[in-house]
């Protein structure tokens, strides 16, 4: 990851194809150590290739990727609106009292803080 995020800050800044030797500065003026076997591959990779497109290529690539995300905030959402209205406030009354003995520390013996 940082020699892709060396190379486009030297893309950035003007230099259309950088080289080796200007990814290992702007690395080692951060204090990176830099491993040749992976910079040498990852200039092999870039070699001749437009970073712009293959970043739109990979922005594509990971839209289609499902996150999850969505599928479980529409299933809490579901469950709570089938919950009767009326047990609803009891039910949770009780729970809150049960967690209250849970934490307590009496139990133990002993206080985190003691």
């Amino acid at each position: 990851m940082r020699y892709i995020a060396a190379y486009l800050l030297l893309q950035i800044g003007g230099t259309a194809s950088p080289s080796a030797d200007d990814i290992k500065k702007v690395l080692s003026a951060g204090g990176v150590d830099v491993d040749e076997d992976r910079l040498s591959s990852l200039l092999s990779e870039l070699e001749g290739k437009d970073i712009n497109q293959l970043i739109a290529e990979g922005s594509s690539k990971l839209a289609s990727v499902p996150s999850g995300g969505a599928v479980a905030a529409a299933g809490g959402g579901g469950g709570a609106a089938a919950a009767p209205s009326g047990g609803a406030p009891a039910a949770a009354k009780e729970e809150e009292k049960k967690e209250e003995k849970e934490e307590s520390d009496d139990d133990m013996g002993f206080g985190l803080f003691d």
